[in-house]
């Protein structure tokens, strides 16, 4: 391919770059295969870039020097490193020419730094993706596939007739990635939820918590309900992270007889509301956050929901503020809940999150679970 390109340009042209070394060595070095992954790419990129700098005398509007940033940047997206050093040079040769060609005054400091601030941005770009292995964009594409992935585990199973959920998550600062994630699941008679929150806000902990919801959607449902949180605990420290805890609240539910029991591992407590009395009621169930101490220990809290009853299970996110006792955050969630009742709890749960979590840079996260 590379023999065919070179024999499509005019004879004077192939002349002149007969003469030019760098180029010769490069049109070896191509064709001895030490760029194979990316010979094609690579290739076109310097035959534009050739034919840019040679059209450039001939007429500047419409062949820019500065058009060869356009090459750079297409490099940075489909090249390895290695290959876009070489277009890197290539480039070097080409405004070295057109400087020649159509004087220094035409291709000035400007162009110089546009190219060079491309060329670096490219570099940067081309080693996050070598060191993935993947090219051109195919690394967002993962990203957003996993994204996708973690909605999906935060999706609750289909209920039996007479109860009802509603899951909501906003991830910090608008990011796609965050913290907190929610895993279930559901047999027809009993139900499973677990809302972890990974300590840490928006991407960073989203890498983290992409990983976790794998590991604890697969313990879910697999190991006794009593063993649950423990089972985390220890995944927890056979990774020996060191980017910090997570808390963790496990909800299991009789879906014939309404009866659940909760465990918290270092999560805000879950509150309950009573059709009967119209009140709201915090939990006593606590626990030692995961991944802290080899043993694990909760005290767990059971109840019964009956029809028109509702429990709700929520992050940090929600309650926490700088300055404010955690108390205080609760009792304002509760003041904001017991809204939900008159227009349902389907419709309100989404109001509800984005009252508490205005003007709050943390990610957020609620489960409203309902019986009919």
């Amino acid at each position: 391919m590379l023999s065919r390109l070179v024999h499509l340009l005019p004879p004077r042209v192939r002349v002149f770059l007969r003469r030019i070394p760098v180029l010769v060595w490069l049109y070896r070095w191509a064709r001895r295969g030490h760029l194979t992954s990316d010979r094609n790419a690579l290739i076109g990129l310097i035959v534009i870039t050739a034919a840019l700098a040679i059209s450039a005398p001939v007429s500047q509007t419409w062949f820019s020097p500065s058009g060869v940033v356009l090459t750079v940047l297409a490099g940075g997206l489909t090249l390895r490193v290695r290959g876009l050093g070489v277009l890197l040079g290539v480039v070097a040769a080409a405004l070295v020419y057109d400087a020649i060609a159509v004087g220094f005054h035409k291709v000035g400091p400007g162009v110089m730094a546009t190219i060079v601030v491309t060329a670096i941005l490219a570099i940067v770009l081309a080693r996050s993706r070598q060191q993935i292995g993947v090219k051109g964009l195919r690394g967002e594409q993962m990203l957003l596939e996993l994204r996708d992935r973690l909605r999906r585990h935060g999706e609750m199973p289909e209920l039996p007739k007479g109860w009802d959920a509603k899951v909501v998550l906003v991830q910090a600062g608008g990011s796609s990635f965050g913290g907190d994630f929610v895993v279930s699941v559901c047999d027809g008679k009993k139900l499973e939820v677990a809302l972890v929150d990974v300590s840490g806000k928006g991407v960073d902990a989203g890498t983290r918590a992409l990983m976790l919801s794998g590991a604890f959607g697969g313990l879910l449902g697999s190991v006794e309900p009593d063993r649950f949180l423990p089972a985390c605990n220890d995944y927890l420290h056979r990774q020996r992270w060191d980017e910090g805890f997570v808390t963790a609240v496990h909800l299991v539910i009789d879906l014939t007889t309404g009866d659940y029991t909760v465990e918290s591992a270092g999560h805000p407590p879950a509150v309950q509301f009573d059709a009967g009395s119209g009140t709201w009621q915090v939990s006593t169930a606590k626990g030692i956050v995961l991944g802290v101490v080899p043993q694990m220990s909760a005290v767990p809290e059971q109840g019964t929901l009956r029809p028109g009853d509702a429990l709700m299970l929520y992050t940090d996110g929600l309650v926490e503020a700088p300055g404010r006792d955690l108390d205080a955050g609760i009792d304002r969630l509760v003041g904001e809940a017991e809204r939900l009742v008159p227009r349902g709890f389907h419709e309100g749960a989404e109001e509800l999150v984005a009252e508490m979590a205005a003007a709050r840079d943390d990610d957020c996260a609620l489960v409203l679970i309902w019986r009919k």
